[in-house]
């Protein structure tokens, strides 16, 4: 029966692929580490408004907030030699989605995460949804990120995540853009798939909000790093079961400023160390995953629009 629903809700119902990971693991796990300090909203950097969203929720109106901006601060600061280390010290790699112009801002951070073998994707000029936004203001803000991520690391990022809402036509934009080979605006799946977007295959890649440090914000449900750590292994041993037969992956969602804290941290080192003691985990890159997932679907190597050759699945 052929669906006229707008909205995909079966997905992969008879069931997903075999995994089609390296080595044979059973689940492909993906460590996004979220760039976002100076491109929070700040009237002080002639944005209309600041941003009110941290471990207390209150907003300054009309004037700029050096509160906000320096809890912020901190995470470039400190969180993230923290985070670094913890990564290093596990071999894992990480893709640190990042805003336009918190790449701008942030150099030698950018260099250094470069420097280990990460990868840097999109987030966004400024950490703002682009839910409402005019096609045309979306475009150019997809362009201007896409260019500061790659001058900032030397590489020209392939991924895109918007903060929290997309608008109905970004991911088009991605695609008309053309030097996208995924997007992670998908929370609905705990398998990748591929779309036709813009005439071309393009990867979607599920990103998760529960597995995600996120939680530690006021009303959230962690307060200690166990917390944090317990829940996300978890999900982790279940996706492990089921990725014994079918295609998983696994989102850790995590940000500078928030699990970089000292005493958060810790929940970071126990989830790594026991993912890594499992021996069937396959950690890397979303764009490796991107990667994989369009080999396993018969399609040749990605290559940015502009010299791509027309693509079919085999």
């Amino acid at each position: 029966m052929t669906s006229t629903d707008r909205r995909d809700f079966r997905g992969a119902w008879d069931g997903a692929p075999a995994a089609p990971w390296p080595g044979g693991a059973r689940l492909a796990v993906s460590v996004v580490v979220n760039v976002e300090e100076g491109a929070e909203r700040s009237v002080a950097d002639g944005d209309p408004v600041n941003e009110s969203v941290y471990e207390a929720r209150q907003e300054v109106v009309g004037a700029p907030d050096p509160c906000m901006e320096s809890h912020y601060a901190y995470g470039p600061r400190a969180g993230y030699r923290r985070i670094a280390g913890t990564l290093a010290r596990h071999g894992v790699p990480a893709t640190f989605s990042t805003c336009g112009r918190a790449a701008t801002r942030l150099p030698w951070l950018m260099a250094d995460l470069a420097r280990r073998g990460h990868e840097a994707s999109c987030h966004g000029w400024l950490w703002e949804t682009h839910a409402g936004m005019a096609e045309a203001e979306e475009r150019a803000i997809i362009a201007r990120t896409h260019a500061a991520v790659g001058a900032a690391t030397g590489v020209a990022p392939r991924g895109w995540h918007t903060r929290s809402a997309s608008s109905p036509h970004t991911r088009r934009l991605l695609g008309e853009h053309g030097g996208f080979l995924y997007d992670s605006d998908c929370y609905d799946d705990d398998v990748p798939r591929i779309a036709q977007v813009a005439g071309r295959p393009h990867v979607l890649l599920p990103y998760a909000f529960d597995t995600n440090d996120m939680r530690f914000e006021p009303g959230g449900a962690f307060v200690h790093a166990e917390d944090f750590s317990r829940y996300c292994l978890a999900a982790f041993d279940r996706l492990m079961d089921e990725g014994a037969t079918e295609a998983r992956m696994m989102s850790v969602g995590l940000h500078l400023r928030i699990i970089g804290r000292p005493a958060r941290i810790g929940g970071l080192e126990a989830l790594l160390d026991r993912m890594s003691a499992s021996g069937e985990v396959w950690f890397a890159t979303r764009a490796r995953i991107a990667a994989r997932w369009r080999e396993a679907a018969g399609l040749p190597e990605w290559t940015p629009a502009t010299s791509a050759a027309p693509e079919t699945a085999a």
